[in-house]
C-alpha cells in the first residue's frame, strides 16, 4: 500500500466576497495548488470535492463536473456533503484511493459561498444541518446549540466565559499574519466577556464568522512524487472517521463528542502515534467551545481538563503544543464547504515551513487536523508528518 504524499496546497482569502460565484473561488485556490505542487493538470485522475449549501447559496447542485471545470481539469468529479467536514471527508477518500492504487494523482477540495444570503438566510440554512423535524423546527440553531453543549460542559466539569474568551483571543493572534485570514484583529478577554450574548454563555467573539472562500490540495503517491522529483515534504499517515446522533437530545454525552474520538483514535492507529507525538494542531472550532471539546477528544487533554488550556498559554503560539496557528475557524473564517482542505493546507505549510507562523513549531515533525459537521455528529481526522 502507498504513502501518500501532499504536493501543493492553494487558499483564497476568506472573508466576504458576495459578488463571487463559488466556481469563481475554486478556480483561484486550485490554480494556486497546481501552482504550489508542479503538478500538471492533466495528470489529475479525479476531483473530490466538497460542499453543502450551494443548492441553497447559488441555486446549484451537481457541483463536481462544476468544479472540475472550474479547475480547469477534464476527470471524473465527486462531490461530497457532511455539513461542515465536507471536504474532510472528501480528504478522506481520496487518501484511501490513492493508498489502495485505485489512483496517483487526485485533486481534493471545497468552497463555500454565504454572504450573498445575508444573516438571516445564511443562519437557516446553516441550520438544516442539525435535525430538522426534532431541532430546526422547534428554533434550533447552531449558537443554541453550541450553547447548549457549553452549559453542559461547566455543569459537568467547571468552566467559565473567560475561559472561553481566552481561546478566542489567542486563535485571533494567530491569525494576525495570516494572509488568508478573515480577521487580522487583536481583540482582549474585556472585549470577549463585554460582547453581546447570542446565545448564554455564548457571546459574539465565541462565534466564527459567516464566510466565502475555497481551498484545494493535491494528493500523489510516493512513487508518482519519487518518479516526478517532487518537493513534497508532507505525508497524510492518518485519517479517521466517526458518527453520532443527529440530534441533541438523542445522545449520550453532550459535554463530549465521540464522533471525533473515534475518528481520532483510527487516524492515530493508522498512522502509529498517540496524543502526544503531536506538534501542531487545527481543529474546528466554529464556536470557542467546540475547540475544547476538540482538544479532549483529540486526547490532548482528559474530559474536563481542556477547558482553561488557553488561559495557561498551553494552546498559544508559545506553548507547548499550540492550536489553531491559522487563526481557526474563529479568526480565519468558515466557509464550511473549504475548511477541511484549508486545515490541511495550513498544517502542510506549518510543517514545510513556508507558513507566517511556522517560526512558532520550528522542528514540528507531526501535525493533526480535525473537521467536525454540524453539532460533531460528523468528524473526521487527519495526522500530517513530515518524511523527507
Amino acid at each position: 500500500m502507498t504513502g501518500v504524499r501532499i504536493a501543493g496546497v492553494g487558499l483564497t482569502r476568506f472573508g466576504k466576497h458576495p459578488e463571487r460565484t463559488g466556481r469563481d473561488l475554486f478556480a483561484e485556490a486550485s490554480a494556486a495548488a497546481f501552482d504550489d505542487a508542479d503538478v500538471s493538470r492533466e495528470d489529475i485522475e479525479a476531483l473530490y470535492y466538497g460542499n453543502f449549501m450551494g443548492e441553497l447559496a447559488e441555486h446549484q447542485g451537481h457541483q463536481g463536473p462544476l468544479m472540475a471545470e472550474a479547475a480547469g481539469i477534464r476527470a471524473p468529479a465527486t462531490r461530497y456533503e457532511s455539513a461542515c467536514a465536507s471536504s474532510g471527508a472528501a480528504i478522506r477518500q481520496a487518501v484511501k484511493d490513492v493508498r489502495n492504487g485505485e489512483a496517483d494523482a487526485l485533486l481534493v477540495g471545497g468552497a463555500e459561498r454565504m454572504n450573498n444570503l445575508g444573516t438571516a438566510k445564511t443562519t437557516e440554512a446553516l441550520a438544516i444541518a442539525a435535525d430538522d423535524l426534532y431541532e430546526v423546527r422547534a428554533g434550533m440553531t447552531f449558537p443554541g446549540a453550541y450553547a447548549l453543549m457549553a452549559r453542559a460542559y461547566f455543569e459537568r466539569y467547571g468552566g467559565s466565559r473567560e475561559d472561553l474568551a481566552h481561546i478566542a483571543v489567542k486563535n485571533h493572534e494567530h491569525a494576525l499574519p495570516n494572509e488568508h485570514a478573515q480577521f487580522q484583529k487583536e481583540i482582549t478577554v474585556e472585549q470577549a466577556l463585554d460582547a453581546p450574548l447570542i446565545a448564554e454563555p455564548l457571546g459574539l467573539f465565541d462565534a466564527c464568522p459567516i464566510t466565502d472562500g475555497a481551498s484545494a490540495a493535491v494528493l500523489v503517491s510516493d512513487e508518482f512524487a519519487e518518479e516526478r522529483g517532487l518537493d513534497a515534504p508532507v505525508s497524510v499517515a492518518g485519517t479517521g472517521q466517526g458518527g453520532d446522533r443527529m440530534a441533541l437530545h438523542g445522545r449520550e454525552y453532550l459535554a463530549r463528542s465521540p464522533a471525533a474520538e473515534e475518528a481520532a483514535e483510527e487516524a492515530y492507529a493508522e498512522a502509529g502515534v498517540d496524543a502526544t507525538d503531536v506538534d501542531v494542531a487545527e481543529v474546528h472550532d466554529c464556536f470557542t467551545i467546540a475547540e475544547v471539546l476538540a482538544l479532549e477528544a483529540l486526547d490532548f487533554y482528559a474530559p474536563g481538563e481542556g477547558i482553561d488550556a488557553a488561559r495557561r498559554g498551553e494552546t498559544t503560539r508559545d506553548g507547548e503544543r499550540p492550536v489553531n496557528l491559522s487563526g481557526g475557524l474563529k479568526a480565519k473564517g468558515h466557509p464550511v464547504g473549504a475548511t477541511g482542505t484549508s486545515q490541511l493546507a495550513e498544517l502542510t505549510r506549518l510543517l514545510r515551513g513556508d507558513h507566517p507562523n511556522s517560526d512558532a513549531v520550528p522542528d514540528a515533525r507531526i501535525g493533526v487536523a480535525h473537521n467536525a459537521g454540524g453539532t460533531v455528529a460528523s468528524a473526521t481526522v487527519h495526522v500530517l508528518e513530515v518524511v523527507s
